[in-house]
C-alpha cells in the first residue's frame, strides 16, 4: 500500500546494516529532492505501541534528504505484517548492491542473519551472491578494529582483507601496515606475505632448530647452483628471444613462422602458464623470506636488549662492591656514677615554696619598666627576677 505519510510520523530503524553515509552524497541528493522531490518512496511498516507509527525498512537515506530539504510529507510503500527478520532482510536486499554500503558493513549484515539461523548457501540464494563471497565477508569479521577501518577506506582491497583475517590480531597489524605504507608491489605480493606469517603461527618458527647436517648443506648448495643456472640461462636466452618477437607485426609473424605458427603458440601458451606457476611461487617464497628477515631482525632486537640489561645490571654490582665499608662506630662508654647522680635535678619544692617562687617571679615581673624595648631587652630583666626568686627558694 502507498501512502504520503508525515516524515516526523517515521523513525529510522536502529537495526539498520548500513551505518555510514557520505556527507557528500547526502548534499548532492537533498539538492536533486528540492528541485525535482522524491522520485522513489521509502518503505516503512506500521509499529504499535511506538514512539512513531511507522518505522523504516528501505530509503533511510532519502528520508533523511527529505528532512533535511524541509518536506513535511514524503511518499511512503506500507508493509503490513513485516516480520523484523523480513524487515531486516529487506533493508539488507536494498543496500547490499550499493556501493556506499561499506564492506564491513556488508559482513556485519550477513553475520546477523547467520545469527538467526540463515546458512551461508541461504543467504547467498536471498541476496544473489556466490555462497564463496557470503564466506569470504563473514571471514572479515575478525579483523581488528584498525584494520577494520582500513578496509572500510578502501586502503585494503577485500580479498587481501580476507587473508589478513586469518592472522592474529599483532600479526593483522603488521600485515596491513605494511601493505598500506607501499612496502609490496603488488597485492599478490602482500597476499603471500599474510600466508607466510600464518606458516610461522602455525609452526612458530620458519627456521629449522637444528643446524643443517654436511650433507644437507651441500645439497642446498647444488639446488642453488642449479636454480641460478637455470634462471641464468633463461635471462640470457628467453628473454631476449621473446623481446624479439614481441617487436614483430602479426602479419610479418604469420609470414615467417608459416606451418609452425600454430606449434609456437602451443609453446609460448604452455611457457605462460609455466611462468606464471613459477612466478607465483617465487612471490610466496619472497613472503616466507620477508617473514623471515622480520623475525630475524625481532629476535635481534631482544637478544640486544638481553645484553644492555645484563650490562647494567653487571655495572651496577661492580658499582655496589666499589662502594668503601662503613666504620663501625665506636662504643659509648658509659658515664661515671657520680656524674650521673650530678646530672639529676634537684627535688621539686614544696607546695609553699612553689607558692613563694610563683609570687616572687610575679612581683619581678611587675617591676619590670612598661616602655617598649627590644624582645631581647625584655627577656634580661625577666630572667634575672626568676633567678632571683630560685635563690629566695633555696634559703
Amino acid at each position: 500500500m502507498f501512502a504520503d505519510l508525515e516524515i516526523d510520523q517515521i523513525a529510522a530503524n536502529p537495526e539498520q546494516p548500513r551505518k555510514f553515509f557520505d556527507e557528500a552524497k547526502h548534499e548532492e541528493l537533498k539538492g536533486s529532492i528540492e528541485e525535482n522531490g522524491l522520485l522513489q518512496p521509502v518503505v516503512v511498516r506500521p509499529i504499535e505501541g511506538g514512539e512513531t507509527p511507522y518505522m523504516l525498512i528501505a530509503g533511510e537515506r532519502r528520508w533523511r534528504a527529505c528532512k533535511a530539504a524541509g518536506l513535511k510529507v514524503i511518499p511512503s510503500k506500507v508493509i503490513k505484517d513485516a516480520s523484523e527478520e523480513r524487515a531486516y532482510v529487506l533493508s539488507i536486499a536494498e543496500n547490499v548492491g550499493r556501493e556506499d554500503m561499506t564492506i564491513m558493513e556488508e559482513a556485519g549484515a550477513y553475520a546477523d542473519l547467520r545469527a538467526a539461523g540463515w546458512s551461508p548457501a541461504k543467504i547467498a540464494k536471498q541476496f544473489g551472491k556466490t555462497e564463496t563471497h557470503i564466506k569470504w565477508r563473514l571471514g572479515l569479521l575478525t579483523l581488528r578494529e584498525e584494520v577494520s577501518k582500513m578496509v572500510d577506506k578502501g586502503e585494503i582491497k577485500p580479498n587481501l582483507a580476507w587473508h589478513i583475517a586469518q592472522l592474529n590480531p599483532s600479526n593483522q597489524m603488521v600485515a596491513a601496515t605494511r601493505y598500506v605504507r607501499g612496502d609490496f608491489d603488488s597485492e599478490a605480493e602482500a597476499q603471500h606475505f599474510a600466508n607466510a606469517l600464518k606458516m610461522m603461527e602455525q609452526q612458530t618458527t620458519l627456521t629449522s632448530e637444528k643446524a643443517p647436517s654436511a650433507e644437507e648443506t651441500e645439497k642446498r648448495k647444488k639446488a642453488k647452483a642449479q636454480a641460478k643456472d637455470g634462471l641464468g640461462k633463461a635471462e640470457e636466452v628467453l628473454l631476449p628471444l621473446l623481446e624479439e618477437l614481441a617487436k614483430q607485426k602479426p602479419e610479418d609473424l604469420a609470414v615467417i613462422l608459416g606451418s609452425d605458427l600454430t606449434r609456437h603458440v602451443r609453446v609460448v601458451g604452455k611457457l605462460h602458464s609455466q611462468v606464471q606457476m613459477v612466478r607465483n611461487l617465487l612471490s610466496k617464497a619472497q613472503g616466507i623470506q620477508r617473514v623471515m628477515a622480520a623475525e630475524f631482525n625481532k629476535a635481534a632486537v631482544e637478544v640486544q636488549q638481553e645484553r644492555t640489561e645484563a650490562k647494567e645490571q653487571g655495572e651496577a654490582a661492580t658499582e655496589e662492591k666499589q662502594k668503601p665499608e662503613a666504620k663501625p662506630q665506636a662504643e659509648t662508654k658509659p658515664e661515671p656514677v657520680a656524674k650521673k647522680a650530678a646530672a639529676k635535678p634537684a627535688a621539686k619544692p614544696s607546695g609553699a615554696a612553689r607558692t613563694r617562687h610563683r609570687a616572687a617571679a610575679g612581683a619581678a615581673i611587675k617591676t619590670t619598666p612598661a616602655r617598649k624595648v627590644p624582645a631581647q631587652k625584655k627577656a634580661e630583666p625577666a630572667a634575672e627576677a626568676a633567678k632571683k626568686a630560685e635563690a629566695a627558694v633555696e634559703k
